[in-house]
């Protein structure tokens, strides 16, 4: 099977030796994506804007791979306060509440950067 990476653009790509996503075949994984944190639209304290932001950004990228999130089987959420849950859980359900992919929802002890409150893994198997 053909093993696609699809890029987009980011300096860590090269500097952590990695990528967005890669397809192999139908399944398509979606490396853990944090927010961008802009300080007015979504900020450091607001895991539900942090949340949706991630999601948005990663139906981008599925959309470039002719997908989109009704492909996605499962979803795994990293959080730095587990009592963001009702949050995180609300801007998930905003793009997933008919999809309804497994998922886990797990507290860590930190992300790459302070103002990271969530994070977001993804599998998508693609149905022809």
């Amino acid at each position: 099977m053909k093993r696609e990476n699809i890029l987009t653009g980011s300096p860590w790509e090269d500097k952590m030796g990695y990528c967005r996503a890669v397809r192999i075949g139908n399944i398509v994984e979606v490396s853990g994506t944090v927010a961008i944190v802009d300080g007015e639209k979504v900020k450091a304290d607001d895991a539900y804007a942090q949340t949706l932001n991630i999601l948005e950004r990663v139906e981008k990228v599925l959309e470039d791979l002719g997908i989109g999130m009704k492909d996605v089987i499962r979803t795994r959420i990293f959080t730095t306060d587990i009592s963001t849950f009702e949050s995180v859980a609300g801007a998930h359900s905003t793009f997933f509440k008919d999809i309804k992919p497994t998922t886990g929802f797990y507290e860590i002890s930190k992300l790459v950067s302070p103002e990271y409150l969530v994070e977001i893994e993804f599998t998508a198997v693609i149905v022809d």
